[in-house]
């Protein structure tokens, strides 16, 4: 399985109009090689770069969708939103949340796992619950990485 962008490469900086400084859509996404037997797909983008006392684990969560059908090709940029059930980002909102590091590089993970059944979980839950809930069920995962840094505003 595979997960790649048409506006950065693995490890690749992600473009302004993705990020708080620019129009903060969600980033183009493609998926590919999704197993035949995966009966949903979970996508979480997540900065792992974050200052313990922004967020204590150090990881904020941008984007957190499950029960993707997994014949859903990608997150197309002009699709508003993405196929599924959206989870609660760090910001407690069920959306998508742009790049936006208070300093210096940050990395985001865009992690995209195929399960072998749905999630029985509601609208809204936190990234822990999926996870817990995702044990067992994870048959292949796929990843993409990109950095961002906010330009200087002088």
């Amino acid at each position: 399985m595979k997960i790649t962008s048409p506006a950065f490469g693995h490890e690749g900086s992600i473009p302004p109009q993705y990020t708080c400084d620019g129009e903060n859509r969600h980033v183009p996404l493609d998926f590919d090689a999704v197993p035949a037997e995966a009966k949903s797909l979970v996508l979480i983008a997540e900065d792992i770069d974050v200052p313990v006392e922004i967020e204590p684990s150090g990881i904020f969560d941008h984007w957190v969708v499950f029960n993707i059908p997994p014949k859903t090709p990608g997150a197309k940029e002009v699709d508003a939103v993405m196929p599924g059930t959206y989870g609660a980002n760090s910001a407690g909102q069920t959306a998508y949340i742009g790049p936006c590091p208070p300093e210096g590089e940050h990395r985001y993970y865009f992690r995209l796992y195929a399960l072998d059944t749905q999630l029985a979980l509601k609208k809204g839950v936190k990234k822990p619950e999926i996870l817990e809930a995702m044990e067992g069920h994870v048959i292949a995962k796929a990843e993409l990485m990109g950095r961002y840094e906010r330009q200087s505003k002088s």
